[in-house]
């Protein structure tokens, strides 16, 4: 699951390998964050238009209290205060600045306690403004896409495997118990060997979308495993691992295309 933010500066298993180090240099196509976001806004939002889910806010029922913002910030994990945090450091004053303090509060919970409505039009009145899309943007990159693609390629995987890195991420959060990212790596090295190692590619990442595809069903609110099972899976089923377009995946039983 994921971690409260405090906890995310000292990530565990996302530093290149030593094996990688002396093994097989990366070669391919490297993830962009456009498409990348419009595949995880697909599962997310059910829109590929992830520029207008800034102002996205809802309560999920996964425990996490409120999800919102381009990639689910969390109230009840601390990415969601950690984003208005900075936002607010740009921008003092802003409309969400005086939520500060129950952000703090119900961090580690899934409790709503002194943001309810109030808390959801600011989020919502703030989406338009530059600052509040680049502190979302900002800890997207710093705390998911970067550190997932850094870890992609270490372990020798072109586009496709980065994506699949960046959804797990994202939904699970980039720790190393074994429900959150670290986690599912670590169970997907246990049955396969990366690229990195001298492995088949596609042998590990069906691996690792078996072990996220476990983690998944533990959760309520993310047994529907469509976002891998009739997206990622038939990316890697056509053999399209830099992730080419066209594109066309389900989600949720709705279809998707990028051309």
């Amino acid at each position: 699951m994921k971690l409260r933010v405090l906890m995310l500066a000292a990530v565990v298993g996302l530093a290149p390998s030593p094996a990688f180090a002396s093994g097989l240099a990366f070669s391919g196509v490297d993830l962009g964050t456009d498409l990348a976001m419009r595949l995880v806004s697909s599962a997310e939002n059910s829109s590929l238009d992830w520029h207008a889910q800034y102002g996205y806010l809802e309560d999920i029922g996964d425990g996490r209290g409120y999800t919102g913002g381009i990639i689910g910030f969390c109230s009840g994990t601390g990415d969601m205060l950690a984003v208005v945090e900075s936002y607010t450091a740009a921008v003092p004053g802003n409309a969400l600045a005086r939520f500060l303090p129950a952000l703090r509060a119900v961090d580690g919970t899934s409790s709503h306690a002194g943001l309810g409505s109030p808390f959801a039009a600011a989020w919502a009145s703030s989406a338009g403004d530059p600052a509040f899309q680049a502190a979302q943007d900002a800890f997207r990159d710093t705390v998911y896409f970067t550190p997932a693609v850094t870890q992609a390629r270490a372990d020798g995987l072109r586009a496709l495997g980065q994506f699949i890195y960046f959804d797990a991420m994202v939904m699970h959060g980039p720790g190393s118990d074994a429900s959150s990212f670290g986690g599912i790596r670590r169970a997907a090295l246990a049955h396969a060997v990366p690229p990195s190692r001298g492995g088949d590619e596609a042998a590990y990442l069906r691996a690792f979308l078996d072990a996220r595809v476990a983690v998944m069903r533990t959760e309520e609110a993310h047994s529907d495993t469509s976002r891998v099972d009739t997206a990622q899976r038939a990316f890697l089923d056509a053999g399209n691992l830099d992730l080419r377009p066209p594109l066309a995946w389900k989600v949720y039983g709705d279809p998707f295309s990028v051309t």
